[in-house]
Order: C-alpha cells, then structure tokens, then sequence
C-alpha cells in the first residue's frame, strides 16, 4: 500500500534535485525523458513545448533520435492527440490501436505513431499547460493507475522549473533584442552625423553622401558605424585647428 506514496517521494527527491542544480531547458528536457522512462518503461517518449504567442506546440526532446524534426515538428492547439491533451488540460490513455482514435494525427518519419500504446500527459504550470509528455509503448499497453499518475506528477512538477527555465531564456532573448537596438540606433545616430559632414564637406545631396559613406565602408572593409566615427573624429580634429582655444596667459 505504501508503494506508490515511497514511488512520488523518490521521484520528488530526484526532481529536487533536478531543479536545484539549475540545469538548462535542454538538459532538464532530456532528465523529464529519463524520468518518463524509469516510470513507464517505454519504448519512446516525446517532450512537445508550447509556443504561446503562435499558438502551436513543438517537439522539443525524444527517447529515440528525432534530430531533423526537435524545434520544427508542431501542430496546432487542440491538433490531434497532443493539441487535445494541451487543449483540455487532460490525460489521454490509449492501451492499443491509438492511431485508430479520431483525434490521432500522423506525421511522417515519426515511428512513433507506427506504436500500439499512447499515454499523453500534460506539463502544468500554475494551473496552465506548457507542454505535453508523450509516452509510447510498440506493443499493446493497458497504463496503470500508479503508472499515470506518476506520469501526472512528473509533470506537474518538472512543469514549474520548465517554466522558469523558458521565461529566463525569453528574458535573456529579449535583453540581446534590446541591446541590439540600442546598438543599431547608436549607429544610425553616428551614420547621420557623418553624412551631414560629407554634405557640407562635398557639396553632396543626402544620398550620395550616403552612397558614398556604403562605399568606402565596402572598400576600407570597415563597419558603417567604425568609419562614421572616424569622420566625425576628422572633422572635430579640423574644427579644433582651425579655432583653437585661447589659452594665453
């Protein structure tokens, strides 16, 4: 009677201790496919991530080497078995014939779908859905009580430190999108700058001092922005010799 409960509190300790070693989404991907596989003993399992702002789930991490379709295989919410499980925050226990119920999709070079058993189990986090684990078994599978819910708690709690993991990376993307677009606006400023310079300095229109500031940055192999710099350097130089400030005593 005790075993299940002793089942969850292994499980919890080593999802602890997953947790606490700040592992990457990867890696921490890879230990839910461990962790999936000690419980079910199965022949695959499949982790599928949400993309919110597309509104489609994709293939993350796999038991069996998928390495041409990890981050391209998706489906839309509520697209076959896995949409459905994401879709209604519920399990779905298929013992044989999965590929039979009508909320089946197939997708080519997935061998998995080829299976007779499919357990599919949501990632929670907050009460919201994050993901999906995907579990397959090649010959008929009648899922167990003990065995979906260990599964369930699987998700549950992997699904907060998943969660964590993606909003950090989307912080640090964001941050870099940032920084980017302070860069690009530092050197539109400076681009600006040096072209008002070859206006006054060549008699040129705004377009030809643009042509020809692209141009020289070609020849010299020079970024636009390291050679608007050095003629605003050249005409701040020249501007000081020709008005130098008084300093006589």
């Amino acid at each position: 009677m005790t075993e299940p409960h002793s089942s969850q509190v292994a499980l919890l300790h080593r999802i602890s201790s997953i947790v606490s070693s700040q592992r990457s989404l990867d890696e921490m991907l890879g230990e839910i496919i461990g962790l999936t596989v000690q419980v079910t003993e199965c022949d695959a399992a499949l982790v599928y991530l949400i993309e919110k702002d597309l509104n489609e789930i994709v293939l993350r991490a796999s038991q069996v080497p998928h390495a041409h379709d990890l981050n391209l295989l998706r489906m839309k919410m509520g697209e076959g078995v896995t949409g459905w499980v994401a879709e209604h925050k519920s399990v779905v226990a298929l013992a044989a014939n999965s590929s039979m119920d009508h909320r089946f999709k197939r997708f080519q070079g997935l061998v998995e779908d080829t299976y007779e058993a499919f357990l599919s189990v949501p990632l929670i986090n907050q009460g919201e859905v994050i993901g999906v684990i995907n579990v397959h078994h090649r010959e008929p599978h009648a899922h167990t009580a003990e065995e979906i819910s260990l599964l369930t708690f699987i998700g549950e709690q992997m699904g907060i430190a998943i969660a964590k993991e993606v909003l950090s990376g989307e912080n640090s993307r964001l941050l870099g999108e940032t920084e980017e677009m302070k860069r690009q606006l530092e050197t539109r400023k400076l681009v600006e700058r040096a072209k008002g310079i070859m206006q006054t300095r060549y008699k040129l229109t705004e377009e030809e001092a643009y042509l020809r500031l692209r141009n020289e940055s070609r020849r010299h192999r020079k970024p636009m922005k390291e050679l608007a710099e050095a003629i605003i350097l050249s005409e701040e130089l020249s501007r000081k010799s020709e008005d130098p400030d008084d300093e006589t005593a």
